[in-house]
């Protein structure tokens, strides 16, 4: 995958993990989509083929409600207050942050991964403390809840009485009504020169001008939602789906792009890009939303 998407952990045995009860917690922000057929997919000249994209097809949903926008953690907080949860990115004792939002100290002292070493394997980092020791939510409670694997959305969608979504709901949601645009608003990024979601603006991963208003994560209900209601399903973070990203590995489908992402060499912000992770993995700019049937 290009250097914006989350990277994995490879080769880490998972924790044992302990179950969290069904329930049915109270869920807000729900927006009601009545199913029918669409267009998923594309065959953009700007995709990317081994991300099997396309080709364009027609498929068909039955109703279903998605969250407006991604879980926050002031409510992920709720969950873990609930039931004493505790994230995989807590069991194995760090997470991936990207290299630019760390103390120099800190910085230095993480390992990084090779092929992407802007991506620091930080020890003590967690949804809490999303840059690591030292750091806190302060004013991000309104913020993606990020540094949870696939094991921890799914975990708190089933205290919620909820689930994930599969890529056809996300991506039916996500275009908000039209029919094969490039972004959730349209074929243009930048319309009139309004940005419309939390991309990289400058150069990676030197310098992000933050033109767009944000450097690192935005409010979940930043920008003007999309034709059905939904905020950031262009950038901001990731979001967690059900499915597998390909029927013989485990590794779960991403979609949507992330405050990393640049048109330079990661334009998976289009509403059809996609990407993957193993289930374990968390990372800084990876949350979830939900779906009820």
């Amino acid at each position: 995958m290009s250097s914006c998407c989350p990277p994995g952990r490879s080769g880490a045995q998972s924790p044992a993990r302990a179950a969290v009860a069904v329930g049915s917690a109270r869920l807000e922000g729900m927006v009601e989509l009545p199913g029918g057929t669409f267009r998923m997919g594309t065959d953009d000249p700007d995709g990317f083929p081994e991300d099997r994209e396309g080709p364009v097809r027609e498929v068909s949903l039955e109703p279903f409600a998605i969250g407006a926008h991604c879980v926050t953690n002031e409510r992920f907080a709720e969950f873990v207050d609930a039931t004493g949860y505790e994230t995989d990115a807590e069991r194995f004792g760090w997470s991936y942050v990207f290299a630019r939002f760390l103390p120099k100290e800190l910085r230095r002292a993480s390992p990084r991964l090779e092929q992407t070493p802007w991506w620091c394997g930080v020890t003590g980092a967690q949804w809490r403390h999303p840059e690591g020791p030292g750091s806190d939510l302060g004013d991000r409670w309104n913020h993606p809840v990020v540094h949870v694997s696939w094991h921890d959305a799914a975990a708190f969608c089933a205290w919620a009485g909820a689930r994930l979504p599969t890529e056809a709901e996300w991506e039916y949601a996500a275009r908000g009504g039209l029919d094969q645009a490039r972004y959730p608003w349209g074929d243009e990024l930048t319309p009139g020169g309004e940005h419309r979601c939390n991309i990289w603006q400058g150069r990676f991963p030197v310098h992000d001008t933050a033109e767009d208003g944000f450097a690192g994560t935005a409010p979940v209900d930043a920008y003007a939602p999309n034709g059905f209601g939904l905020y950031n399903v262009a950038g901001n973070v990731w979001e967690w789906c059900a499915d597998r990203f390909d029927r013989t590995e485990q590794n779960r489908a991403m979609r949507g792009g992330s405050y990393l992402c640049h048109e330079s060499y990661c334009n998976r912000y289009r509403v059809a890009a996609r990407t993957a992770n193993t289930p374990d993995s968390s990372v800084g700019n990876l949350g979830f939303r939900v779906v009820v049937s």
